[in-house]
């Protein structure tokens, strides 16, 4: 059970940079893909983090005190990203 929670945990903490960096790549060169992504690996490490707490028993206020600040960060960037994605319009050439 020790091995699976340390593997969880590096994947966790794997996904949390990941999530953090295509935030960012989204923030400075935003497309929605990229936005996808970013949700993407924002929910799986939030998904990952509630599995740990849970099977750990880890110490629920420092835990969640910890993902709530993470989260601020992540949709604070992609809130960001979103605002500066919105004016973009696109147009198709017919012909």
């Amino acid at each position: 059970m020790v091995y699976n929670n340390c593997m969880v945990l590096i994947f966790h903490i794997f996904l949390a940079v990941a999530s953090l960096i295509s935030a960012a790549a989204g923030f400075v060169a935003p497309s929605a893909n990229k936005m996808r992504a970013s949700y993407a690996l924002t929910l799986l490490t939030l998904g990952s983090g509630t599995y740990l707490v849970l099977s750990t028993h880890a110490r629920l206020v420092s835990s969640c005190l910890a993902g709530i600040v993470y989260l601020g960060v992540v949709f604070g960037v992609i809130a960001g990203a979103r605002r500066k994605l919105a004016p973009v319009k696109i147009t198709v050439r017919k012909g």
